[in-house]
């Protein structure tokens, strides 16, 4: 349901500001800047908890809200419903497939998403484990790199790439080693990092090993892995010399190919710090 169309129902129910914050459970002062069109594009999360103080009509989805991703990202994958729900699917008069950085860029910093070939794509919130394992990642390749006085910097998400060098793409990788300074700009890294790291997560899936692992290779990013949380595996393409991926598991020391197996991340050591965390809801 658009904001729009719960003006409507607002109007034909008659129901007050104070009523839908009670039903919904939305704080009253967010409920009338949204109604009052002060706030002009509401986070989607809070549309979605906002929905729940309108009865459901008969006929209508009951969770037209679990659509994270939009449709241009579902028809890749074979899936050619067309999701109303789209937040993006009308922005500006374009259509999934048509997006540049200008738009990409007017999205407000409230919303997490990447831009691939054109495609807006949501990235849900990240969970505790996936923060832990970038973060415990990134400290210890840091940790090799001044130690040995290295060039190359670590850059932990939210870091946006212009992987291609084009208004068409703009990614948010989780963790970035970029070598050669240059590219590090201000606002992004422009161009392709020696490395790149994915935490996968039920969501992103799909996505980190199919779409962004051939725009890695075409990219000609040197070494990219993809962390899997749920079956506690390590995915590395040595993207420079092997075509099939090395797998590890979290007990295992896993060598970074970029710095020819002599710096080593200890997963043992990362899994046994963060394992209480496997154990929660």
């Amino acid at each position: 349901m658009t904001v729009e169309e719960m003006k409507k129902k607002k109007s034909e129910l008659g129901f007050s500001c104070e009523q839908i914050s009670a039903r919904s459970g939305v704080p009253l002062g967010t409920v009338q800047k949204i109604f009052s069109g002060i706030t002009k594009r509401p986070r989607y999360d809070t549309i979605c908890q906002l929905e729940k103080a309108f009865p459901m009509e008969p006929d209508s989805n009951p969770y037209p809200c679990m659509m994270k991703e939009s449709v241009s990202a579902y028809l890749i994958y074979g899936d050619g419903t067309d999701h109303e729900s789209d937040i993006w699917k009308s922005f500006r008069g374009k259509k999934q497939g048509e997006y540049t950085l200008k738009e990409y860029e007017a999205i407000p910093d409230e919303y997490r998403v990447e831009l691939i070939d054109g495609v807006i794509y949501d990235l849900n919130t990240p969970t505790t484990i996936h923060q832990q394992l970038a973060f415990e990642i990134s400290i210890r390749l840091r940790e090799y790199i001044r130690q040995n006085k290295g060039l190359c910097m670590v850059l932990p998400s939210p870091v946006s790439v212009q992987l291609d060098e084009d208004d068409r793409t703009m990614l948010q990788p989780d963790v970035v080693v970029c070598c050669v300074r240059d590219k590090i700009l201000r606002s992004h890294v422009y161009g392709a990092p020696d490395m790149v790291i994915e935490i996968l997560s039920p969501s992103t899936r799909k996505k980190d090993m199919g779409l962004k692992l051939k725009k890695y290779i075409t990219a000609r990013v040197r070494e990219y892995w993809m962390v899997d949380p749920d079956k506690k595996k390590v995915v590395v393409y040595d993207l420079e010399h092997n075509e099939l991926p090395a797998i590890y598991g979290f007990e295992d020391q896993v060598p970074v190919n970029i710095f020819a197996g002599k710096c080593q991340i200890d997963f043992s050591e990362i899994y046994s710090y963060i394992e209480f965390l496997f154990e929660k809801e």
